[in-house]
């Protein structure tokens, strides 16, 4: 199981639960500005530029705060930077593990730098991507990674991302401008670091031949334990050795801490204790609100919850048996109608919501902490679940 990341707990205590709707997402823009004056700093600091990575995070309503702080996103492919290109701007730096044909040319109109995944496609597209003037980069598999869950780890020897590193003398550098890699998992300083120290041995030799170096994601840069300073030396001394820019694409960072999920207890079945536990069907369904849960799997962080108490597995309402958030603990048993919060839900959520058993998206709430505003800018009906199918 991935282990939950702490949060911390003052963030949110403030919101009228009464106000708002049940299920939805609400989202401080108070902690996400605070998030990106981390970013700002380190980009002050150290002349790196930094992408929202979309696909952990593609709020549009947002992207005027966030592309204010950052320099551009980086798209999985055609929709992500097609939505880059015309709600964000800045660099659209598009990746994916296979580029379909039928979509290239698209593609290319939308992105500034295109980062291939092997040889096969660098040579399939490398003369299209030159005539049109647009970046050439490889991302490479460096075998080493500190992810301890095999579904995050994408650079052992049988992932599919990226060129193994070993194999780099087979490639012709002349037209390749920039180096991807992405192996971390919401992890702190020393792991990139130690993968750094793995990867430079390979790269020292045709450093001279590229524009830039693509750190990748999975940095918890806003995280409180994170060692931003030395975070910022490290940058100054890559820019300094490799006279490339350097390229941060976190996703999660960026939102960490900003949104939570509010629910409500829809029916409460008692157990006998022993045998039978307590349950609590909710109107958040991990399945169709938070597929992390079940796909990662992890426990997310409940409100409030004490370390000992009465315990309750909470459920959702669809038709799938392993629909369920966890057991929680709760100082008294829920009622019908209570609210429930689940934190740090803005990242991996609203992207991967789905209308398993036409269960409708939760509302989407902006909140300003500061002055209590709060703003309800997407809602779900049958239309949506409609056009859906």
């Amino acid at each position: 199981m991935l282990q939950t990341v702490k949060v911390n707990k003052k963030y949110f205590t403030k919101l009228d639960l009464s106000k708002v709707p049940s299920p939805c997402y609400v989202i401080d823009t108070n902690v996400l500005e605070d998030n990106l004056k981390i970013f700002n700093k380190l980009k002050t600091d150290t002349n790196v530029k930094i992408l929202l990575a979309l696909k952990a995070f593609s709020l549009k309503h947002l992207f005027p705060i966030i592309s204010d702080a950052l320099d551009g996103v980086c798209a999985s492919g055609l929709n992500e930077a097609k939505l880059g290109k015309k709600y964000f701007g800045g660099l659209i730096s598009t990746y994916s593990p296979a580029f379909k044909s039928s979509e290239f040319s698209k593609i290319m109109k939308y992105s500034h730098h295109i980062t291939f995944n092997s040889i096969s496609q660098i040579n399939k597209y490398k003369k299209l991507c030159i005539d049109k003037k647009i970046d050439i980069g490889i991302r490479i598999n460096p075998l080493y990674s500190e992810v301890e869950v095999s579904k995050y780890n994408s650079s052992n020897l049988s992932s599919r991302l990226g060129i193994h590193i070993n194999q780099l003398d087979k490639l012709d550098f002349n037209n390749i401008t920039g180096i991807h890699f992405h192996s971390l998992c919401e992890q702190n300083f020393d792991t990139l670091e130690n993968t750094w120290n793995k990867i430079w041995p390979y790269l020292k030799n045709i450093v001279k031949n590229l524009k830039w170096i693509n750190l990748g994601g999975g940095h918890h840069i806003t995280r409180s334990d994170y060692n931003l300073n030395k975070l910022t030396k490290f940058l100054l001394d890559l820019k300094t050795k490799t006279n490339c820019q350097i390229i941060l694409e976190p996703g999660e960072a960026i939102v960490f801490q900003s949104g939570i999920l509010v629910g409500e207890i829809l029916d409460y079945i008692r157990g006998d204790n022993n045998k039978i536990p307590n349950i609590g069907i909710t109107d958040i369904s991990p399945v169709c609100h938070m597929p992390d849960v079940i796909e990662a799997p992890y426990r997310p962080l409940l409100m409030n919850e004490p370390t000992k108490g009465k315990k309750v597995i909470l459920g959702g309402p669809s038709c799938l048996a392993g629909d369920i958030i966890g057991e929680y603990n709760f100082l008294n048993n829920p009622k019908i109608g209570d609210k429930i919060v689940f934190l740090d839900q803005a990242h991996y959520t609203l992207v991967k919501t789905n209308f398993f058993n036409g269960i409708n998206h939760p509302e989407i709430v902006l909140w300003n902490s500061s002055n209590n505003d709060l703003k309800v800018i997407k809602s779900f009906d049958f239309k949506d679940f409609e056009k859906r199918n």
